[in-house]
């Protein structure tokens, strides 16, 4: 439980705890927005900071109707907050409002609620929910916990990336809410789950870390039983390419993965499993690429970056 929180604190790439006698800031990771338009030239183009905070911004995801971002920031140098970014006008808005830090929004597959993770007072790290506007936090499962990270797979099942205890891998988990209970289905995970499109019933999909190279894996809902749908490549260092999105259209049938200042597709096995890069960032004054999130109607694409220094860009 501490060594995510620590993680999420000093920035998207997960590395590990500074030391306690050499305290430093946290890294600056800021949310981007842009155009998506795969198979175009520029393919992602129109590139703007919606976050624009000089602290941790981190895990967007957008709305059911492609209409704003949310996402995790700190901006008071104590702990995280919900917001919400509108992309017509343009607006941000704070959503949450506590002593506590939530991380990691999604709407609720029911469209009425925002899940998240919460650090409660004690440090206890588990899956609540808020109404749209921020207000009546209540506990999605109670007696699971340390969650990470989550992704809904229907109204009242989850798939979840639970810490393990004592340095123990990361557990996926698939959790009924009816029930309040989970079950463990894969070991040694990454941080991103996601659900594939256009699979009925749903699957959840997720990095296998336990083989090498990495592979992109999903579960089987029927027999629970992890399946490997892609191997993970983006021509970049094999460590940082876990962050992925898939991309909203089945008949694309490809997902997004990032590395360094580049953004490449893939697909699956099943189709030859082929890599190509569809954008190149470096000029566009970001660097460290990690979370990504396509919205639904396959117009936008957000993610999560270092802004380079001044001097270094590009003019």
């Amino acid at each position: 439980m501490r060594s995510l929180t620590i993680a999420l604190a000093i920035g998207a790439t997960g590395a590990a705890a500074i030391p306690r006698a050499q305290p430093q800031p946290p890294v600056d990771t800021e949310v981007y927005l842009a155009s998506y338009a795969p198979g175009q030239p520029a393919a992602i183009s129109a590139v703007i900071d919606i976050s624009k905070d000089p602290e941790y911004d981190n895990q967007p995801s957008f709305t059911p109707d492609s209409r704003a971002v949310l996402f995790t920031s700190k901006r008071d140098g104590k702990q995280t907050d919900i917001y919400r970014y509108d992309i017509a006008s343009r607006k941000l808005t704070q959503i949450t409002h506590t002593p506590e830090s939530e991380y990691s929004p999604l709407v609720t597959p029911d469209g009425t609620s925002i899940s998240v993770v919460r650090v409660e007072a004690d440090g206890t790290q588990r899956l609540w929910r808020f109404d749209l506007d921020g207000t009546h936090p209540r506990l999605v499962l109670e007696n699971i916990k340390p969650v990470g990270y989550h992704a809904w797979i229907d109204a009242t099942h989850l798939a979840l990336f639970v810490l393990g205890a004592q340095g123990q891998p990361a557990t996926l988990q698939l959790a009924d809410t009816t029930t309040g209970q989970a079950e463990i289905v894969a070991t040694n995970i990454g941080r991103c789950l996601a659900i594939r499109p256009g699979t009925t019933p749903a699957r959840a999909t997720y990095v296998d870390k336990s083989v090498k190279p990495w592979m992109l894996s999903e579960i089987n809902p029927s027999t629970r039983a992890p399946e490997a749908v892609a191997m993970l490549s983006s021509g970049g260092d094999r460590a940082a390419a876990e962050d992925y999105a898939w991309d909203p259209s089945p008949s694309r049938a490809q997902f997004l993965i990032a590395s360094g200042t580049t953004i490449a597709a893939g697909g699956l096995l099943a189709s030859g499993g082929r890599t190509q890069q569809v954008a190149d960032l470096s000029g566009r004054g970001v660097t460290n690429i990690t979370r990504l999130a396509v919205s639904p109607d396959a117009k936008w694409i957000a993610f999560v970056a270092q802004p380079k220094p001044a001097a270094a860009r590009l003019p």
